[in-house]
């Protein structure tokens, strides 16, 4: 990926720019990460070099640590889109693929947390693709 990103959340009013490469793409299947997407796994992007400008909306954004843990969420508290976040303790930053208005160049290195996967998450590539809404 460009040393140089973009992304929003849904309703545009957070908006960021991240500086500098990705060294990791994960998709977890942890059960929080399940709880926090709503769905399968999260995909994040992780950086120990990468920095994060928020050009607008900094007032909207909201911090989730889970206590007695290390898992945390930030999001939009208009729209709830997941954003960005600063993972202090490691020293990496955290950017949800999904908010990237940039294209990504980095494919994912892994699932992880498999052993957690969600009892519905298996061979889906066996289940129709649809390019639009079911009709």
């Amino acid at each position: 990926m460009d040393n140089l990103a973009t992304g929003q959340c849904l309703c545009g009013s957070v908006t960021f720019r991240i500086s500098g490469p990705f060294e990791g793409f994960f998709l977890c299947h942890c059960t929080r990460c399940r709880k926090d997407s709503g769905s399968a796994h999260s995909a994040n992007l992780f950086s120990s070099k990468a920095t994060i400008e928020w050009l607008s909306g900094e007032k909207n954004i909201k911090e989730f640590r889970l206590p007695g843990s290390r898992h945390m969420k930030c999001f939009c508290t208009e729209c709830g889109s997941a954003l960005p976040f600063s993972q202090e303790s490691d020293g990496v930053l955290v950017v949800p693929a999904g908010s990237l208005d940039s294209k990504i160049d980095i494919r994912p290195n892994a699932h992880i947390c498999m052993s957690s996967r969600a009892d519905w998450d298996n061979d889906l590539a066996s289940v129709q693709s649809i390019d639009g809404l079911p009709g």
